[in-house]
């Protein structure tokens, strides 16, 4: 388990270290003004869809953590069940707008 999770967070943080370095690059049209050639990096398009992909395993993470929580809470005082679904959905809705603000953001960028 911890092999693993050393290995996501060395991935992670070697995407994070190549996005910087790319994104100090040219634009992918002064790129391609430059080269005489249409289109531009394959990166930048791509850097999107690292954007959502890492979003999205945040926001499953965050939810699955919520809801593990909510159902112990519950398990604890029953009494409490409705108290604690309506915090829960609340807490859900606002990770996952999180998500779609990435979305939105990718959407709109590109």
């Amino acid at each position: 388990m911890i092999r693993l999770r050393l290995l996501v967070m060395s991935a992670l943080m070697l995407l994070i270290t190549v996005a910087t370095a790319m994104a100090q690059a040219a634009s992918p049209a002064a790129m391609a003004a430059e080269k005489g050639t249409p289109g531009g990096s394959w990166f930048f398009p791509a850097m999107g869809s690292f954007a959502v992909g890492i979003a999205a395993l945040g926001g499953a993470l965050g939810d699955g953590r919520a809801i593990a929580a909510a159902c112990e809470g519950t398990a604890r005082n029953p009494g409490a069940g409705g108290r604690i679904f309506t915090m829960l959905l609340l807490g859900l809705a606002l990770i996952e707008t999180l998500v779609l603000f990435t979305f939105l953001t990718v959407v709109l960028k590109y």
